[in-house]
């Protein structure tokens, strides 16, 4: 391939490198995955049917195979085909010969089931639980909808109003950062639909290793439901949960909405005001605190509302506990980027599946972050940030029958992170 000269010197390309890769921190999710021992506890909850003997690749190397190519992102099964030859991947999975073909990956999804649906989930918990050294005083568990496009005859799909699309409406929980919970559910029903359930599995579960740990549900106005609220309340679980806006909530906010009025005409300036009431909704069987927030800006009247348990004053439930689950949008943005939109199987448990690997490669890059980027100038940074300018680096693979050198790029400008990141993970 001829390229444009420079300084009277012909440019040429090939593609006869050879074994070289463009994935060379690859290794960097090998040693965090052992660490963590992630997917070989997914690998144990997984029924491997197949005849044993006539198998050329493992279960636990497929799913490593899978998991890893989602983290470096490569989202579509057709990628393994030429990532299946690439040898800083085969390194990673644990083997010297080709990978898995995508129709060998395809069939690994087409085995998933409510089963096995139930005990993945219960890993994420397991990894969650695994990542305190002590006993947690306090748990704020973060409930949130979005939804996945579909584009084809999905199973379970249905056109959903509010979104504009055929979609379906998975529930993720967070605690943190952490994932506990990613969840495929049609869209025919609303935000909170089995809401209730996953939280009674969660405390249960969480309650059982940890009897003392304060428990806070977090949510959106999506998840305001009566039976939600009244599970809260007879297991003694905390809520901090938005609502939406009715007449009787407008009328009791009357005092603080004025004040936000007169006081922005007074100033020009955005003004806010911070209030409680007791309410009582037609289909509450008590009364709740219900805290406003009246703000006036420069685009008119802004009022929300939060229905709580919660003893703190107005200003610091709403501005300090309810707004901080935007932390929750972005861990949602994370695990997008790391492709838990790609539900396109036909049936809908791979899809299930397919939900999961991607949460199960969220758990992967957030443990590699968690133990190996502290205190350095990628600690922070999100996912897609994260394997552009830490997974993604190029190499020459070298191999022979006493060891395999993977030699990375001379000019590779996070050297020193990259190196930090080994010493961390291989300690201990």
């Amino acid at each position: 391939m001829q390229f444009s000269s420079v300084k009277r010197r012909r440019v040429e390309a090939n593609f006869e490198g050879g074994e070289i890769t463009s994935d060379g921190g690859v290794l960097l999710l090998r040693e965090t995955d052992q660490k963590l021992g992630l997917i070989q506890a997914v690998n144990r909850v997984i029924q491997d049917t197949r005849e044993r003997g006539r198998c050329q690749h493992s279960q636990v190397e497929l799913l490593r195979q899978r998991i890893y190519g989602l983290a470096l992102g490569y989202e579509d099964l057709n990628d393994h085909q030429a990532l299946r030859h690439d040898g800083a991947i085969q390194t990673a999975v644990g083997v010297l010969n080709p990978l898995a073909s995508p129709s060998t990956l395809h069939r690994l999804e087409q085995r998933h089931d409510k089963q096995s649906a139930v005990a993945l989930h219960e890993v994420l918990l397991q990894q969650f639980i695994a990542s305190f050294s002590k006993a947690p005083r306090e748990l704020i568990l973060d409930f949130d909808a979005t939804h996945n496009i579909v584009h084809g005859e999905q199973e379970g799909r249905y056109f959903n109003g509010f979104y504009d699309e055929y979609c379906f409406l998975p529930l993720y929980v967070f605690c943190g950062q952490h994932l506990l919970v990613s969840y495929l559910r049609p869209a025919s029903r609303g935000a909170a639909h089995h809401a209730p359930a996953v939280l009674k599995l969660l405390v249960t579960a969480l309650r059982k290793v940890w009897p003392k740990v304060r428990i806070i549900l977090r949510a959106d106005g999506g998840f305001c439901v009566p039976r939600l609220l009244n599970w809260c309340d007879s297991a003694g679980i905390e809520y901090v949960i938005g609502m939406a806006s009715n007449s009787k909530l407008t009328a009791k906010a009357g005092i603080w909405r004025l004040l936000s009025l007169t006081g922005y005409k007074a100033s020009g300036k955005p003004q806010q005001h911070y209030g409680e009431f007791p309410y009582k909704a037609r289909t509450w069987r008590q009364q709740r605190r219900m805290i406003v927030k009246a703000e006036h800006n420069p685009l008119g009247n802004n009022t929300r509302y939060v229905v709580t348990s919660l003893t703190d004053s107005p200003k610091r439930i709403y501005d300090e506990i309810y707004c901080a689950r935007g932390n929750m949008e972005n861990c949602i943005k994370e695990q997008k980027s790391l492709f838990s939109e790609r539900t396109s199987c036909h049936h809908w448990w791979p899809n299930q599946l397919r939900l999961l690997l991607s949460g199960f490669a969220y758990v992967l890059m957030h443990g590699l972050r968690r133990l190996a980027l502290q205190n350095t100038v990628l600690e922070k940074c999100q996912m897609d940030t994260l394997r552009l300018k830490l997974l993604k680096i190029g190499g020459v693979v070298i191999r022979n029958t006493r060891r395999i050198r993977i030699l990375l790029s001379s000019n590779f400008t996070y050297q020193a992170v990259f190196e930090k990141a080994v010493l961390s993970l291989r300690s201990g």
